[in-house]
């Protein structure tokens, strides 16, 4: 008789051809798990849509494939990318700057200045977009997503309507933004290097007059109190994206590669009009909370542009910018301004 400790280790002995069974048989799924890290917290829009990817992703591969979203993760952008090249994530959300470190071409898109507007804006990243996608892929990455994130405007302590009134007064720029510093110094501009946390104690000591930056994140840290005043005029459009490693989604069976894909962009179109109505909302409660919009004349808006665009291209020449793509935006831009 045998005893039924080693009984029951024969009867659940694991073999091969178990295995084998077990994974033919209907309803066993081994699912790839895909992990995506965000700064952003969850209830935020970009938060909101990516719990909704990660569900979608589950229902169209029937499980196989697993979006998992670290939200709120602490990090860097280059530690973003170093995580996914050691493989502890697979994705990521980037902005321009993210974006940039894999793909120079990107920055080209947020030369200041140079696009005016989201219809320009569209026509360029219509047709830059499969060469945007390609330089992004040869460094190892899959571009899931690009879209613009907003627009940057000046908010300053004294109005700013012209050039010169931008130039004499001392700018903030982020010290990590290298490309706009060099842009910036190169146009004229007084730059101080100074890190967003650092702004409000620059803004106190009285070290710096004006920063460059999103309308809904000047609401969201209130330097629209300390600089109460914002030019009308477009800065340059900024950019978000999700990069995943190529390896991971090569990975994922071909069969549902097209799907994801789709589901990832339509979100995108969402957020970005999602976007664009909290930049607008932002606007409006930070006029209503005491800040003074100030409009400057299409006339002067012409002199604005028209400055900027005789000195751009000694900056694509010393390197500062993509020179290819600056010369594509620059045709595509015509075309769209000769077609209007």
């Amino acid at each position: 008789m045998i005893p039924i400790p080693r009984l029951i280790r024969r009867l659940f002995r694991p073999s091969g051809l178990l295995i084998v069974i077990l994974l033919a048989t209907p309803g066993i799924v081994r699912s790839l798990e895909i992990k995506l890290a965000s700064s952003l917290p969850q209830n935020s829009d970009w938060g909101v849509i990516l719990d909704r990817i990660a569900a979608d992703w589950h229902q169209a591969t029937n499980g196989e494939v697993e979006l998992k979203v670290y939200h709120s993760r602490a990090g860097s952008e280059k530690q973003y990318l170093n995580w996914i090249r050691q493989d502890r994530i697979q994705a990521g959300i980037f902005t321009s700057s993210g974006l940039f470190s894999v793909a120079p071409e990107v920055m080209a898109l947020s030369i200041p200045f140079l696009i005016n507007n989201n219809q320009e804006f569209d026509a360029v990243i219509q047709e830059t977009r499969p060469i945007l996608d390609a330089s992004i892929e040869e460094k190892g990455y899959k571009n899931l997503v690009l879209i613009k994130a907003g627009w940057l405007g000046i908010f300053s302590r004294s109005p700013v309507y012209t050039v010169e009134d931008l130039r004499k007064i001392k700018l903030a720029c982020n010290p990590d933004d290298e490309k706009f510093m060099d842009a910036f110094k190169g146009m004229g501009f007084q730059l101080v290097g100074v890190t967003m946390t650092e702004v409000p104690q620059y803004f106190i000591s009285r070290r710096i007059d004006a920063v460059y930056q999103s309308p809904i994140a000047a609401q969201v840290t209130q330097f629209h109190k300390m600089a109460n005043n914002m030019s009308s005029i477009n800065l340059a459009p900024f950019m978000g994206g999700i990069l995943m490693s190529r390896k991971a989604w090569e990975s994922i069976p071909e069969r549902y590669r097209g799907r994801l894909q789709d589901i990832v962009r339509k979100a995108g179109v969402e957020i970005e009009n999602s976007f664009q109505k909290r930049e607008a909302e932002a606007v409006e409660a930070m006029k209503k909370d005491g800040m003074r919009y100030n409009e400057i004349p299409p006339q002067q808006t012409q002199v604005w542009y028209a400055d900027m665009a005789s000195r751009i291209p000694a900056l694509v020449d010393k390197g500062v910018f993509n020179k290819d793509m600056y010369l594509r935006i620059q045709r595509i831009l015509e075309r769209y301004r000769g077609g209007r």
